[in-house]
């Protein structure tokens, strides 16, 4: 899991239908959640594709994909296997791999590219571990809290796919640039200017000066720590929302997040990317921090802030943030 800390300490402050088939007709258990985004192979949105989803079972039930090619529903009953097949005039029909869902998964049914054919063609087209991937990033980058506030660091797949080194380096680059992550920079800038840390001078010269700071202590932290050494050590930096089991299961999970993350073969692992961020930052500080203010002290400070700023998002994550967060339209 990263989120900016700074963005952090700024904001620590779906479609029923009628159904067929017992399948998605549970009200003794929590539901899972479906949704995905349908576009042709050149990545064009295709309005209008019908989704069909065939549960283990027996259950069936279909879905029309709105304008924005984006179809939804939270009512699918979990302990299933289903496979969706999207279909649209034109186009050769598309197939998952099987999907099981436990109860509360939020499953992004990545990778769905459709083939343009013949009039009377008909394929069935399976995606790679490589597009489910890059699916999955692009949805989790419209995932935001109350609309606005980006929340592209966790995934509610419990099975999404690893991964590969550019799309980490594609999040880091997201979420630094993103509109708010500046906002939040410019409002720890005013805080900073108003308790006089660290010792620049003061009046605007002053302010642009901790800007810069606080800018590139979480530039820092995100990039190493969510995007190279993730790379290297081959780690997920994402928070997995857990979702499910007993209140301490679900608080050990979001406590542990900043030191246990899950490896790209899938396996939990101690969190070498994530802890070496936050070194990396507080290190890298002591060069462009005022002489004054420099040392192990500047470490062990930035390291703890952004230590403790990512266990609060874990919580939040895990216990608040699911309800607030939405799939936004594309904003690119």
């Amino acid at each position: 899991m990263r989120i900016l800390p700074y963005v952090a300490a700024m904001f620590l402050i779906e479609l029923p239908a009628s159904v067929c088939g017992q399948a998605f007709i549970s009200p003794a258990a929590q539901p899972a959640h479906i949704l995905g985004t349908v576009t042709d192979t050149n990545g064009d949105i295709v309005p209008g594709a019908t989704v069909n989803i065939e549960a283990s079972s027996g259950g069936h039930r279909s879905m029309v994909a709105n304008e924005d090619g984006f179809f939804d529903t939270d009512q699918v009953a979990a302990g299933e296997t289903y496979l969706i097949t999207v279909s649209a005039k034109g186009f050769a029909n598309w197939t998952s791999s099987p999907i099981a869902l436990s109860p509360g998964q939020f499953s992004i049914v990545s990778g769905i590219r459709l083939m343009l054919l013949g009039e009377d063609a008909s394929v069935t087209v399976f995606a790679s571990r490589e597009a489910i991937a890059t699916e999955q990033v692009e949805m989790e980058e419209r995932q935001r809290v109350l609309g606005f506030i980006p929340n592209f660091y966790v995934s509610y797949d419990q099975n999404a796919a690893a991964l590969t080194s550019k799309l980490k380096f594609k999040l880091a680059f997201k979420i630094a640039v993103d509109p708010v992550t500046l906002v939040g920079t410019a409002f720890l800038a005013g805080a900073d200017q108003a308790s006089h840390y660290p010792n620049y001078v003061e009046g605007m010269k002053g302010y642009g000066q901790r800007f810069g700071s606080v800018y590139l202590n979480g530039l820092t932290d995100i990039m190493v720590g969510g995007a190279i050494l993730p790379s290297v050590l081959h780690q997920d930096p994402r928070y997995f929302y857990q979702g499910t089991g007993s209140t301490k299961s679900r608080l050990l999970h979001a406590l542990s997040s900043p030191i246990i993350c899950r490896g790209d073969n899938g396996r939990w692992q101690p969190n070498y990317s994530s802890l070496g961020g936050y070194l990396a930052s507080g290190g890298i500080a002591n060069a462009y921090f005022p002489e004054e203010n420099r040392g192990p002290h500047l470490l062990f400070r930035i390291f703890s802030v952004d230590l403790s700023a990512n266990i609060a998002n874990g919580v939040l994550q895990e216990f608040v943030l699911r309800k607030l967060t939405s799939v936004a339209k594309d904003r690119n």
